[in-house]
């Protein structure tokens, strides 16, 4: 059966799509070892819980958890309680910890000594408990920053999960200069029990953290973040750099002491970075992996097999999705992370926490479903023409109905 769509486009004139099947994916048989992957996982909202702007996070924990199993089904790690899950942007505090403690108990159920649940799973640590407009500036601010993080990572580390030590709203309000960053990271780093990542996150994510690291200018912002691993790099498993700048990477990631490794966090580069310049290669810890899980998996399996030609391949016929789904406000992408996970099955209702689904609007919606089915990564055409169906009829597209109708009777010929 060939299924087909018509979607508007931005000029009000509507055009037919005839849906492709998934892709040539398939599931690892094997553990992954050509590179440390992490895919940056949302969380799903109960259907009926009260998903506006500024209600506590109301999760529905098993479709959250069952797609965190399918994720790791695909044989990539999870990174847990991050920005594409939210953090600062309707998931509080309380629900996260009980995010980090929920996934690190299912990841102990899967966790073997070649698969451990620090591989299994990494979660952020932050400082989101605090207000960063209650919190004071100079040596008291310091202090709050600090306990804050301290009593995040504790949750982290109680778990069993690997931790990441997010960036902190809080710090970059009250940190006066790069020394300020130098002492609270290096005391944190002195304290952990295990190597962690390092979390640079760029002001196209979180506007709020612009001047990380004491400065505005990125040279100087990346003097400050070498110095700190220099100094700490038995503590420091890899840093994960969202930037969205693959020169700045390529260059960081030589920099960098031995065993530390540069996990991307480059959603528009990522093919090329993960690929490598045959000296050094990228990790991965991406919020896309979440959409391209498949894709992503079945590129690894053929770095694994020394196919590098054929893995970049299959991650470059992802990268226009990847470039939509994070353009700019880049702030807004895990709606469409969300929006591709209700296609595919993945949730019961296209919400998220925080009524963070209104952040994209219709035309960008309806040119993700369409590089998502160009991508191969509709992995039920069926469902998801169905469901993108309904969507437009309910957001006034008059063809709509009529063509859910005809998806639904071929469906039963």
């Amino acid at each position: 059966m060939t299924l087909s769509i018509t979607l508007p486009l931005p000029t009000g004139e509507l055009e037919s799509l005839a849906l492709n099947p998934a892709g040539p994916w398939r599931k690892p048989t094997a553990l992954i070892t050509s590179r440390k992957v992490y895919a940056a996982a949302h969380v799903t909202p109960k259907v009926l819980g009260k998903n506006v702007p500024g209600a506590p996070a109301d999760i529905d924990w098993d479709a959250t958890l069952a797609f965190r199993r399918e994720l790791w089904s695909w044989g990539v790690g999870i990174a847990d309680a991050m920005d594409t899950a939210q953090r600062g942007m309707g998931l509080d505090w309380a629900a996260t910890q009980e995010l980090i403690n929920r996934s690190a108990t299912e990841a102990a159920k899967i966790a073997t000594p070649e698969r451990t649940v620090r591989d299994l799973l990494a979660c952020g640590a932050g400082t989101d408990q605090l207000d960063p407009a209650d919190v004071e500036s100079g040596e008291a601010g310091l202090a709050a920053v600090l306990a804050a993080y301290r009593e995040q990572i504790a949750v982290v580390e109680a778990s069993g999960a690997k931790v990441i030590i997010m960036a902190s709203r809080a710090l970059a309000k009250v940190a006066s200069g790069p020394e300020d960053y130098l002492s609270l990271y290096g005391t944190l780093l002195t304290e952990v029990k295990e190597p962690v990542v390092l979390h640079w996150l760029g002001p196209m994510f979180d506007p709020s953290l612009a001047g990380y690291w004491g400065s505005d200018n990125v040279a100087a912002a990346t003097d400050t973040f070498q110095q700190l691993i220099g100094a700490h790099a038995a503590k420091v498993d890899g840093v994960k750099v969202s930037l969205l700048d693959a020169g700045h990477e390529v260059a960081l990631r030589a920099s960098l002491p031995e065993g530390v490794r540069l996990y991307t966090g480059d959603d528009f580069n990522y093919p090329e970075l993960i690929a490598g310049d045959g000296e050094h290669y990228s990790d991965a810890l991406l919020g896309i992996f979440a959409a391209i899980a498949p894709a992503a998996s079945t590129a690894l399996q053929e770095y694994d097999a020394a196919r590098p030609a054929v893995a970049r391949a299959i991650l470059d016929s992802t990268r226009d999705l990847g470039l939509h789904i994070f353009e700019a406000p880049t702030y807004f992408y895990k709606t469409g992370i969300a929006f591709l996970a209700w296609l595919n099955g993945y949730q019961a209702g296209f919400q998220m926490i925080g009524g963070l689904h209104s952040g994209r609007d219709l035309n960008h919606l309806v040119k993700l479903f369409r590089l998502a089915n160009t991508a191969g990564l509709l992995l039920n055409p069926e469902l998801a023409t169905t469901r993108m169906a309904g969507y437009l009829n309910a957001a006034g597209v008059a063809s709509a109905a009529s063509v859910e109708s005809a998806v639904l009777e071929g469906a039963g010929a």
